[in-house]
């Protein structure tokens, strides 16, 4: 009982100078750790689990949701690619302009320039006429190369500055009046019956002129018709052209049919729709991607799968693309015109098929990243070998052999890194990739230059001083 009042503040006394002065260290040292034990945080209550079903149920909404996200934003894109191409001027006219520089397209518009002017003027039957009965059977092969003539003027009209200029300013006209077709009304574009077609008969006008300058015995008379430079068509050019050629033009004498549908109403709402449904696509599309990654119970893994989610909207949105192109295809008639609309197709959608290769490229990079920093066991052996091999070629990097080789085979590396970066475009034409493709090639230039040069400037002071040559007579030794 003493030992116990004694513990608990009793006459120190009894128990020793020694023990006092260890009881009053017990007592400090048991008043320490209360003090630190209440000022320690109260330790947090353990997590709860979430339910089996319920972390299921997050991780299918989670999927669903970046699934969407996926296939908006590769829809997105090409809305966006589509309303920039198709609504502003500057880069239709740009997308365009080169068109008729193709062989193939070239060939197809002087054909059938020189068929329209041909079918008109009928040759054939002038010629018939003015040949003698005897040598009425000239009047064909004649015919024929007199339209290869005139077709080959034609084309060199097509190269030069003045149908260039033409031809963009058409196009620039056109497109301002592009617009008018859900409405019923334009000029260089007309809507009836449910056909809009394209109107050349500007660049007839000049290629008429440019011809009747070059051969004018072809019209027998010189043309008098009005030079057209601005885009813009008079209202009575077509009764001008039928005057100076002495004949009656049909009603669409140069125009070509662009869209056919016997309901044109179906394609006016859908004009409208994409117009005003492309700024709801990004956004849903931002907001989807955003929701997935809230619901998600793993991140990482939504990243991996929107990545997934890119790249197959990539490939499915693309074939689509390829079918809806390829059923167009069939309704141009076969032979020279299809195989020119299927030149300015692939001209035209070059830029969306760039960018979707990016998405491409993107979508695949995000999943396999994601999947290199999971927890898998490929994952961490991928990881454990790549820190391994990195300690390695550091190492190697770092041996003065190493650096010696680099000086020496300087030139060579240059060249071959050139080499490749050549055959590398050759695998990927497009500005994007050409653009990184120097990025990269020149940090390779810079830093195989810079490398050899430390390497260079390190070698003499490496190692050990260089030996001091023996003196003659001494055997290696001095005295």
């Amino acid at each position: 009982m003493s030992d116990v009042e004694d513990a608990n503040g009793g006459d120190e006394h009894t128990i020793g100078p020694g023990g006092a002065e260890e009881l009053r260290r017990l007592r400090a040292e048991v008043a320490d750790l209360r003090a630190r034990l209440a000022a320690r945080p109260p330790i947090p209550a353990a997590p709860v689990r979430p339910h089996p079903n319920l972390l299921r149920t997050r991780q299918a909404i989670a999927a669903l949701l970046v699934a969407l996200a996926g296939f908006g934003l590769v829809a997105s894109v090409i809305g966006v690619w589509g309303a920039r191409t198709t609504l502003e001027t500057d880069r239709w006219v740009a997308t365009v302009a080169p068109l008729p520089e193709n062989p193939e397209i070239n060939a197809a518009m002087a054909t059938y320039l020189t068929d329209q002017v041909f079918a008109q003027l009928n040759v054939r039957g002038r010629l018939t006429e003015a040949l003698p009965p005897r040598a009425a059977f000239l009047a064909g092969p004649v015919t024929n190369a007199v339209h290869d003539h005139l077709r080959d003027r034609v084309q060199n009209f097509m190269g030069t500055e003045q149908f260039a200029a033409l031809w963009r300013q058409a196009n620039r006209f056109a497109h301002a009046q592009i617009v008018a077709i859900v409405e019923g009304r334009s000029e260089t574009v007309g809507v009836q019956n449910g056909i809009v077609t394209l109107n050349l008969l500007p660049v007839i006008n000049d290629v008429l002129i440019t011809v009747s300058q070059e051969l004018p015995t072809l019209f027998d008379k010189e043309l008098r018709l009005p030079a057209v430079s601005s885009g813009e068509i008079p209202a009575d050019l077509r009764q001008k052209v039928a005057t100076a050629l002495g004949v009656t033009l049909p009603a669409d004498f140069g125009k070509i049919a662009i869209y056919h549908d016997g309901d044109l109403t179906g394609f006016q709402h859908a004009v409208l729709l994409f117009k005003r449904g492309l700024v709801l696509l990004v956004i849903g599309t931002l907001a989807c991607l955003a929701l997935a990654l809230v619901v998600s119970p793993g991140r990482r893994r939504t990243l991996l799968q929107f990545g997934v989610a890119v790249a197959g909207g990539v490939v499915v949105l693309a074939a689509v693309l390829r079918a809806v192109g390829d059923r167009l295809l069939e309704r141009v008639p076969e032979g020279l015109y299809r195989q020119a609309a299927s030149v300015a197709v692939h001209d035209i959608f070059r830029t969306l098929r760039d960018r979707g290769d990016l998405l491409l490229w993107l979508g695949v990079a995000l999943a396999v990243l994601m999947y290199l920093v999971g927890p898998g066991r490929g994952p961490v052996a991928l990881r454990r070998y790549a820190v391994s091999g990195s300690h390695a070629a550091w190492s190697a990097v770092r041996s003065d052999r190493f650096g010696e080789r680099v000086v020496r085979h300087l030139d060579v590396l240059r060249i071959a890194g050139a080499l490749v970066a050549a055959l590398v475009v050759l695998l990927f034409a497009s500005w994007t990739a050409l653009l990184v493709i120097l990025v990269v090639l020149a940090a390779y230039e810079v830093g195989v230059t810079l490398f050899a040069r430390h390497a260079a400037e390190a070698g003499p002071d490496a190692g050990t001083a260089p030996p001091v040559p023996p003196t003659a007579g001494t055997g290696g030794s001095h005295p």
